[in-house]
């Protein structure tokens, strides 16, 4: 057995115990190796992968233009591994020549491995976003205490594209703020044409109106680990996602998001999915909150430093 296979066992073994909600495999994609040692002279290693995302495309609204993004294998040691792993690829990128504009690295991992935290920290990384998945389970919805009115939640259709897109650039434009998602000169017209797609196929997406006006959508969907990029980081088998809930300022805190959940989760339990998953920011004072009291918990941090020259 190779000193890679090595580290790679011992590293999803570890990972394993750590949070049993973890794939049992930590995957690998290609990329450039990025090798290291830990105070020692014990071998630790890495992948470094570079996605340029054109401003056309439907991921420049939430990563820079030039993301370059670590795996790291670094067997039974979280911190020691990870902080000479992060010097290592430090060099890796200054030999490069990386962008200082529109760029970042990013280190997706394990939410519970804290001692691989620290060092992440140490190096520069915050944590801009996570995957949060939550069991299988009914919604509950919360009582309606600050609300005055009639509230309507309904299946939405391609009919209500105009009112779901104006819905979701609002909150695009509240975690650009708070995260890593960024307001593109054309986050319009890419937005329209995902929210086209997902209602002509019929997604799980819900519009709530008060008093008949349009003020909360919830836009889900399904997912299969095995037709879907991503899905290594999840267990296998069939999951449902939140893409977006998104309600407008003056009906926050009135209990519409958690209804509009409430009857998403009912949907995902009669399907009979492992789980329901979906990427919020930390630093976001709303969905920081709103989400853990939805029964969702952190599965994976993304770790990021902005611009990619700023890791140290």
């Amino acid at each position: 057995m190779s000193r890679a296979q090595e580290l790679l066992d011992a590293q999803s073994s570890r990972l394993k115990a750590l949070d049993p909600q973890l794939p049992d495999r930590y995957l690998l994609p290609s990329g450039e190796p990025v090798m290291a040692r830990i105070p020692g002279g014990e071998a630790v290693a890495g992948l470094m992968a570079h996605a340029r995302n054109e401003p056309g495309s439907q991921q420049s609204l939430w990563q820079a233009a030039d993301t370059f993004e670590l795996f790291p294998v670094i067997g039974d040691h979280p911190r020691a591994g990870m902080d000479a792993l992060l010097h290592a690829w430090r060099a890796a990128l200054t030999q490069r020549g990386t962008p200082s504009t529109d760029s970042s690295c990013v280190v997706v991992w394990p939410s519970r491995d804290v001692q691989a935290t620290r060092a992440l920290l140490d190096h520069g990384f915050v944590p801009l976003s996570v995957l949060a998945v939550r069991p299988p389970s009914p919604g509950s919805a919360p009582p309606n205490t600050k609300r005055s009115g009639t509230v309507k939640i309904r299946r939405a259709g391609p009919a209500d594209l105009d009112a779901i897109v104006e819905l979701t650039l609002a909150e695009l434009d509240y975690a650009a703020l708070v995260g890593a998602s960024t307001r593109r000169p054309n986050a319009r017209r890419l937005k329209r044409t995902a929210t086209g797609v997902r209602l002509h196929a019929g997604d799980p997406v819900w519009l709530a109106e008060l008093d008949g006006q349009p003020v909360a959508v919830a836009e889900c969907g399904w997912f299969d680990t095995d037709r879907h990029q991503g899905g290594h980081r999840l267990r296998p088998g069939k999951w449902a996602y939140v893409n977006c809930v998104s309600v407008r300022e003056e009906a926050r805190g009135t209990g519409i998001g958690g209804e509009l959940m409430a009857l998403a989760h009912d949907e995902f339990a009669r399907a009979g999915v492992l789980g329901s998953f979906l990427y919020y920011n930390p630093p976001n004072p709303l969905s920081s909150v709103f989400w853990p009291r939805q029964g969702y918990r952190p599965l994976w941090t993304m770790w990021e430093v902005r611009p990619a020259t700023a890791l140290h």
